[in-house]
Formats: structure tokens, sequence, C-alpha cells
């Protein structure tokens, strides 16, 4: 039986999910456009703890969204995991946002390519199969007409990049699901269960966040 705190804070979602053996027992998050992840993160933990009738010293691992996504959010988000896991001896998992975040879409065909906004034109993304398999790594790139135009097959959207970007990416079989706009802790349980049982953990004192800060214009490839 292992209890995992997920923490998710690469983007304006503060997500905190506690679960059990990869099954949300409960999660608490909030977005906010003034970025309050610094007053409500530690709120959210001690209240998924209590709320789950269990305590510190019943966690297993700590996960943490490794980005890329706001710097601010990310470091807020992996110095809190790093504290807990520092205090408790216990192992640190590192969750990709982007895929956190493809993993809210459930679609039967097709490929579900992440978007989190960086600023004007430019997001983070990756692609990934309908079965969650991932096709291409993290890019940072700037959206142009012909982004992503040589999928023939549907392609799904998800992420906080829908506004400015469906102006731009406009071709028939391309799909915004808008209802998933942020990254979830909700949606790391499992893959953050996943990795516990392959014991695939990152070192406490080393790890650092994924800003992937660069950016150049790339043409995305299948």
């Amino acid at each position: 039986m292992a209890y995992i705190l997920n923490i998710e804070t690469a983007t304006k979602n503060c997500s905190v999910a506690l679960a059990k053996d990869g099954v949300v027992i409960i999660c608490k998050e909030i977005a906010e456009e003034g970025f309050s992840h610094a007053e409500k993160l530690h709120l959210f933990i001690e209240d998924c703890i209590k709320e789950a009738d269990v305590t510190l010293q019943d966690l297993s691992a700590v996960a943490v969204s490794q980005g890329p996504g706001s710097y601010t959010g990310l470091r807020i988000g992996v110095s809190a995991a790093k504290g807990l896991c520092f205090a408790l001896s216990i192992p640190l998992i590192a969750i990709d946002t982007l895929q956190s975040l493809a993993s809210q879409a459930h679609v039967a065909d097709g490929v579900i390519i992440p978007m989190i906004d960086a600023r004007r034109m430019e997001v983070y993304s990756a692609v990934f199969s309908a079965e969650g398999e991932r096709l291409r790594e993290v890019q940072a790139e700037i959206i142009t007409e012909d982004s992503f135009s040589d999928y023939e097959e549907k392609v799904y959207f998800v992420g906080d990049c829908a506004e400015k970007c469906s102006t731009l990416l406009t071709n028939s079989n391309f799909v915004f699901l808008v209802e998933f706009k942020y990254p979830s802790a909700n949606e790391m349980a499992q893959l953050s269960f996943e990795k516990y049982k392959k014991n695939d953990t990152v070192d406490v004192a080393y790890f650092e966040p994924y800003y992937l800060k660069d950016f150049m214009i790339t043409t995305s490839k299948k």
C-alpha cells in the first residue's frame, strides 16, 4: 500500500492530490490569475492529509510536476516537495507536466498535443498518441499557421493556449479540448504510482525543475 502526495504548480493551477495505490483519495486545487501558490500550497497539503485521515508519516513518496512551466510556480512546488522528502526520508518522484496534462484527454484515435502558454505566441508542447505513448519530446516553439500541419490524423489540443492559438491552427483535423486547460495533480496519481513501483525516483538533493527557457521556431515532425 502506497500513499503518494502529488504536487502540481507549473501553471496558474495550484493543485495537490493524495492518492493510495494510484487512486486519488482527495484533490485540492485552485487556478487564479495571481498565482496564489505560495499562499495555497501548504494549506492544500495540510487539508488533503487531514481530510484523508492519515499523517505525513504515512506517505510513501512525494511526486512533483517537473515542468516545463512557470519558473516561480515550479520553484514553489519543487521546494515544498523536497522539504517533505528530506523531513520524512521518503523518495521524490518527478512527473512530466505535459504528460499529465495530456492524460486528461481520453480519445479513441489521433494524437494529443498538450500546450502550456509561455508568452506572446510561444508555447511548451509535446505529442502523445491516443494510448498515451510519447511521439515527440517536449519543445519550446513559436506557433505559426504551419505548426503541426504534417499531422493528417485528428489532432487534439489541450492546455491554456486555445484562445491565442485557435486563430492560427485552423486545419479541419484540429480539435481544441478547451475543458482541459491546466495540468492537475489528479492526473499525476497513476503516473507517479507507476514510477513508484519501478523505483523510478530522482535525487532529492540535486533535482531541479525542467524550465526549458530557450525558444526557437521549429517545424513539427512525426
